[in-house]
């Protein structure tokens, strides 16, 4: 692993720990065994850290569920697409989701919060894209797309942050069960 990819995984690590404000570039450089300069020459500051993290991690994410948001008429279906990449990922990357969530509910003009808006509004707007193309097949749904969107995201997290914790699995029945359970109130 190269200098860089170092200063990544352990500035990853510390921020997931102890919060993105409350990890120095001091902690990092001794964290990651480099100087000052080496962090600079890669990142150029704290800030372009954060952004080259949620560029290596957040982005992939992304993608995939640019990828899963295609809806084609089964809403039911393109909504358990979404939570199984969510609890693929929530699995296999803790350290990162938790950090990205942390991010999304820090303080609203904190230098964490500033830095991931773009690229939560990206992820928020594709969720909700589900819910505005789904309206023209079901017609109740018609103009609640955003809290639609908000709430869904909104169980996914509830169900990954309750694995972490112990209390449930992420499998194939859980996916099935949360997402008939979420439309069932819509489609009533």
């Amino acid at each position: 692993m190269g200098k860089k990819e170092e200063i990544l995984e352990q500035a990853l690590k510390l921020f997931s720990l102890e919060g993105y404000e409350n990890v120095g570039i001091q902690k990092i450089v001794d964290s990651a065994d480099v100087k000052k300069p080496t962090l600079y020459h890669y990142f150029g500051s704290k800030q372009g850290l954060l952004i080259s993290l949620l560029d290596t991690y957040f982005n992939p994410i992304l993608a995939e569920l640019e990828a899963v948001c295609k809806y084609s008429g089964d809403i039911v279906k393109t909504l358990e697409d979404v939570t199984t990449l969510y609890f693929d990922f929530g699995k296999n990357n803790q350290d990162i989701y938790k950090f990205i969530q942390s991010m999304k509910s820090s303080s609203l003009q904190s230098e964490a919060r500033l830095t991931i808006e773009s690229y939560k509004n990206r992820e928020f707007n594709m969720v909700k894209n589900i819910f505005i193309l789904a309206e023209n097949d079901h017609g109740n749904m018609k103009g609640r797309s955003f809290n639609f969107a908000l709430t869904f995201l909104g169980v996914i997290g509830a169900f990954i942050t309750s694995f972490y914790d112990g209390e449930c699995q992420l499998n194939n029945d859980v996916v099935y069960q949360s997402c008939r359970q979420f439309m069932y109130g819509i489609f009533s």
